[in-house]
């Protein structure tokens, strides 16, 4: 066994906490940005080609400040990752890819990779969803519990 693994365990369910807050945490505060700048978010979709700019302005800026805090208290960990990773698809091939890996669309890469986990793995025990019996924000019924 690894010294770092002997100094603190195996604790996944940590480690996917520490991961869901930091993730939780960049969304949320591109949320905010995107929402208190709205008119340069709406600019910035119109000069990139957005379809319906103002309309999916406000989409964006909802689903990265809504999506982050669902991340940060594990609820609704699944539908969040979802729309999010859908945020991150539409960001990487229309404006970051044109940049190249480095400097481009890397950083959104790891945030996609990350949403793809809390997608296929949810969000941990240490969570809303976890405490509730959620999945998909659906109570378990209780003949299953």
């Amino acid at each position: 066994m690894h010294f770092v693994s002997k100094l603190v365990g195996h604790r996944p369910n940590a480690a996917v906490l520490v991961l869901r807050l930091v993730v939780g945490l960049v969304f949320l505060v591109h949320g905010i940005q995107k929402l208190g700048g709205m008119d340069q978010t709406i600019g910035f979709f119109q000069a990139i080609g957005i379809p319906a700019a103002a309309f999916f302005a406000w989409v964006v800026a909802l689903v990265e400040t809504l999506g982050g805090i669902a991340l940060i208290i594990g609820i609704g960990t699944h539908i969040a990752s979802v729309l999010l990773a859908v945020v991150m698809l539409v960001a990487i091939f229309t404006v970051k890819l044109s940049k190249g890996f480095s400097g481009g669309y890397e950083f959104d890469l790891v945030l996609l990779a990350s949403l793809i986990g809390f997608i296929l793995n949810g969000a941990g025990k240490i969570s809303l969803d976890a405490k509730c019996k959620c999945d998909n924000c659906q109570v378990t019924p209780p003949a299953q519990m």
